[in-house]
């Protein structure tokens, strides 16, 4: 229990110091500032995979006896950072569509990352519930993986056939569920996403925006959760590995929002990312992959994905 504490205190240390010091008060991320911060929580996502070679390694703190699975330094690491790598590339799908929801609202640049971290919040609760219980039943049966697997071959099918995502917050039943509570006002109010007026609590847009944003990262997170489970089911290594990447995931947002779009491409890499985790979840019980061999596969299909968009842009 000592290091799961440690690691929770860790992450709250850095939302602390994220909105009570470096953004107390509200204004536009630059594009500067957000590359700054993207390579902070890169950097420390990388320092923690250093902790976690020499924990695995060594059983620092009893993990890799009490706590997670015994894998040795090497290929703990090389499972910490594939799951990383494959959580920070699922979650460019996600900034896509946080960017359409911004787009929808209108939502002024300055308070966009108040509602990105409460939204990081959220996600980091409802996350590690679900890799509570996809940890449970994994171990608890042996045939969900078959299951995980085919929710990850689905949404590859659905992801390389889909259109143009678009945004209904008026069809969103979370949505309308606390517009039965709250009446939603006009304008923006500030960073507030409640208001007192006349003694009645009302809504604002911005409220509304972070609904939606959250909701939306549960629909990502049904996807997300089982990847991250086909490359390891050792539960430290999936939440450690899973919290870095969306912590990183505002200021990658400030960094990619306006020019995701050059990079039409990386929407089949993730296709290919998620159709190979999910046939090797299928089939894990037939064939055993070398740890690393993913990890170069995922960077592959990145990598392809990326590179053949910035060819084809570059072509008159």
């Amino acid at each position: 229990m000592l290091v799961w504490g440690g690691f929770l205190l860790l992450v709250i240390f850095f939302l602390a110091l994220d909105l009570g010091v470096f953004n107390k008060e509200a204004h536009a991320i630059t594009t500067k500032e957000a590359l700054g911060w993207t390579t902070v929580w890169v950097t420390m996502s990388l320092l923690f995979g250093v902790f976690v070679y020499f924990a695995y390694e060594y059983h620092i703190w009893g993990i890799g006896l009490e706590i997670g699975e015994d894998l040795g330094g090497k290929a703990a690491l090389l499972n910490y950072l594939t799951g990383y790598l494959v959580e920070q590339s699922l979650s460019l799908d996600n900034i896509f569509v946080i960017a359409l929801i911004f787009g929808y609202f209108k939502i002024p640049n300055q308070y966009q990352h108040r509602v990105l971290f409460w939204g990081i919040i959220g996600a980091l609760l409802f996350r590690g519930f679900m890799i509570a219980a996809g940890a449970i039943l994994i171990k608890q049966f042996d045939w969900i993986i078959y299951v995980f697997g085919g929710i990850l071959l689905f949404t590859a099918y659905r992801m390389a056939f889909s259109g143009d995502e678009e945004i209904h917050p008026d069809k969103n039943p979370v949505v309308n569920f606390v517009k039965r509570f709250f009446p939603v006002v006009r304008g923006f109010y500030g960073e507030h996403f409640f208001i007192k007026k006349l003694g009645k609590t009302f809504a604002t847009p911005l409220f509304i925006a972070l609904i939606v944003v959250e909701t939306t990262d549960v629909m990502f997170a049904v996807d997300s959760i089982p990847a991250i489970f086909a490359i390891t089911t050792d539960p430290f290594l999936v939440f450690t590995s899973n919290i870095f990447a969306i912590l990183g995931l505002r200021s990658l947002y400030f960094v990619l929002a306006s020019i995701l779009d050059k990079f039409y491409y990386i929407k089949y890499s993730l296709v290919f990312i998620l159709a190979f985790v999910g046939l090797k979840m299928i089939f894990s019980h037939q064939i055993q992959l070398p740890e690393w061999s993913s990890l170069v596969a995922i960077a592959g299909f990145l990598s392809a994905g990326i590179g053949f968009s910035l060819w084809k842009k570059s072509k008159p």
